[in-house]
């Protein structure tokens, strides 16, 4: 990655500014109407809750799906210092040339539990969804034309039998059209084989709680990001080094989360991921989701930093939820996600992963300098 000189960042900074004002100019302030939220987001609604949304950036964003862009980070929270972090972090990454992300699909899940006869009905059960999965795949695709059943895993433990239906769900994140799907598959196996499903939710989904099959097989989309930082952007607007950086990270996200047992092997993935969520309507729950995950950090053989992002479980969508509200429709204007085009889905979830990047590195940047305390007195607290 080629370093940018700071005048080339202020003046696309400058350009930047002057398109987000233009953006913004007809945000609308009024609160939420009764009429479109019933049936869809909330009963019995009472009146709103009012979150701060603050902005981060620019940031600047390169991967194998779409070229280097630069983007402005709608972040909703009442955190004092986290927009301020994410944005110095959106700073140090790009004058050290930008963030490189990836991001794949893998799948909504959904995981009933199957209540059989015998161990032996078991492993009947287990090879027969093997054997007629393309008949299932079928029964999915009635559904909805945006949703197809892409693969499945089964695990049984004496008669209960657990299955984890993956499925592709457009730009939609798509918890619900995968429970809609999931209900006929189980109607089609209790026709078939006659079957009961005990839940459509066994928990083997795993649905809204961190766990290691999570971890491991990953869940709505997997992302990676990574960033080399140089020495001298480290020292100017990270005030540290590269050696103090990678020792956090070692005694920090990795032997004191192998200490705690923590299913988390970073610093804050979950306040980014927040502060995202809530700006652009995604559930919130899901946070508990995407806060599993790695930050690795490297010292280059010239000083400069290595520095990487792990999201094995990423639940997000650009329709759907509460992406159609006014304000979080808005928000995803900001990064130009508010028209339902294929693909988005993923870019968003990329997106996400370079602001967890960008807030990472800021933050642990801070604990390496001695700075946390300061930054949150200041700005927290609003002291000096």
């Amino acid at each position: 990655m080629k370093m940018r000189s700071l005048k080339s960042v202020d003046k696309k900074r400058e350009y930047l500014e002057k398109k987000l004002k233009l953006e913004l100019k007809n945000i609308s302030h009024f609160s939420l109407d009764p009429a479109v939220i019933k049936n869809h987001n909330c009963e019995n609604m009472i009146g709103v809750t009012q979150m701060p949304l603050g902005i981060a950036g620019p940031i600047q964003v390169k991967s194998l799906k779409f070229k280097v862009k630069s983007y402005y980070l709608p972040l909703a929270t009442t955190e004092g210092a986290l927009v301020a972090s994410v944005n110095r972090g959106c700073k140090a990454t790009s004058l050290s040339g930008g963030i490189r992300v990836l991001a794949e699909e893998v799948g909504t899940t959904r995981g009933p539990v199957f209540r059989t006869k015998n161990i032996e009905q078991s492993l009947f059960f287990k090879k027969w969804l093997d054997q007629n999965f393309t008949k299932l795949q079928k029964e999915a695709a009635k559904i909805s034309s945006h949703l197809s059943l892409i693969k499945l895993g089964t695990r049984f433990c004496g008669r209960d039998v657990f299955v984890r239906f993956y499925f592709r769900t457009g730009e939609a994140m798509g918890m619900n059209m995968a429970t809609i799907a999931t209900q006929a598959l189980v109607q089609k196996i209790k026709a078939e084989t006659g079957i009961n499903c005990l839940s459509i939710s066994g928990n083997f989904c795993i649905d809204k709680k961190p766990a290691w099959l999570n971890f491991i097989s990953g869940r709505g989309k997997r992302v990676w990001a990574e960033a080399v930082i140089k020495k001298k952007i480290i020292k100017e607007v990270l005030k540290t080094n590269s050696k103090q950086i990678v020792k956090v990270v070692n005694k920090k996200c990795h032997l004191g989360s192998i200490m705690s047992g923590s299913l988390g092997f970073n610093a804050h993935f979950a306040n980014i991921v927040a502060a995202l969520f809530l700006a652009t309507g995604q559930d919130m729950a899901y946070v508990v989701e995407a806060s599993l995950g790695i930050t690795t950090a490297e010292v280059e053989k010239n000083s400069d930093l290595y520095f990487s992002v792990y999201l094995p479980n990423l639940m997000v969508g650009t329709v759907g939820g509460g992406t159609g509200l006014a304000t979080q429709k808005e928000a995803l204007a900001v990064l130009g996600l508010d028209k339902v085009k294929k693909g988005d889905a993923l870019k968003l979830a990329q997106i996400i992963g370079g602001a967890v990047l960008a807030g990472e590195l800021s933050l642990i940047a801070a604990l390496s300098a001695g700075h946390l305390a300061r930054a949150h007195q200041k700005l927290g607290r609003g002291k000096k």
